[in-house]
């Protein structure tokens, strides 16, 4: 059964219908079935498809966003029913944004509502953020992890900028450092330095996990 109704979430999202996103995760709720499994088992299943189809060009940027946001429709009703279980465990906290030079903002805006799912304090500075931004709000909220995102090739450099940045003001081993987006590959990370890489959300939560589990946080 609770299958069947994952399966309606992710042809939500495939569909882009809003609405019945949030009318299948109310059902979930009210079913006492595992929101977090509901997002990983129904609304990621359903964006990987968005994902494949708008690499085959199947589909097209107005069908992502719209995928886009009948997940988020349908997070604003299981994310606070997570919360609930994560309210006695202390939380690890994100500085997440778009770097300088790009406004593309819908996978950093899922990487971010799935880091929330799972129990991350996240403090998104939305996009075309310069990296001394990063720095300044990871100093002030004490964060663990700053997440850099982009869609464009011509602002990868800002990523390196900001390890680089890091480094000279003596705090690159404060933070934890993650980056992402359709350009950015594994290879290219490491190669800048970066700590993790996360080619979609789901990779994204597990390895800022991982990563905090091998920092001892």
């Amino acid at each position: 059964m609770s299958e069947s109704i994952f399966n309606e979430l992710a042809q939500c999202v495939i569909d882009g219908n809003e609405e019945k996103a949030r009318i299948i995760a109310k059902r979930i709720i009210e079913m006492g079935l595992d929101p977090l499994k509901a997002i990983n088992d129904g609304l990621m299943k359903g964006m990987r498809q968005v994902g494949e189809d708008f690499s085959n060009l199947k589909i097209y940027l107005p069908e992502v966003m719209m995928a886009a946001e009948a997940m988020k429709a349908a997070l604003s009703i299981l994310e606070p029913k997570i919360l609930e279980k994560k309210i006695m465990e202390e939380r690890r906290k994100v500085v997440i944004g778009t770097v300088q030079g790009d406004i593309h903002d819908i996978g950093k805006n899922i990487v971010a509502l799935l880091l929330k799912a799972n129990g991350f304090e996240v403090y998104d500075l939305g996009r075309d953020v310069p990296i001394d931004e990063f720095i300044k709000r990871a100093e002030e909220v004490k964060a663990d992890i700053i997440a850099a995102s982009t869609l464009l090739s011509t602002s990868m450099p800002y990523m390196e900028d900001l390890i680089k940045m890091l480094e000279e003001r003596g705090l690159r081993d404060k933070y934890i450092v993650m980056v992402g987006g359709g350009p950015v590959t594994r290879e290219w990370a490491k190669s800048i330095g970066a700590d993790g890489y996360g080619e979609d959300g789901d990779e994204a939560v597990r390895v800022a996990k991982e990563l905090l589990k091998v920092r001892g946080k």
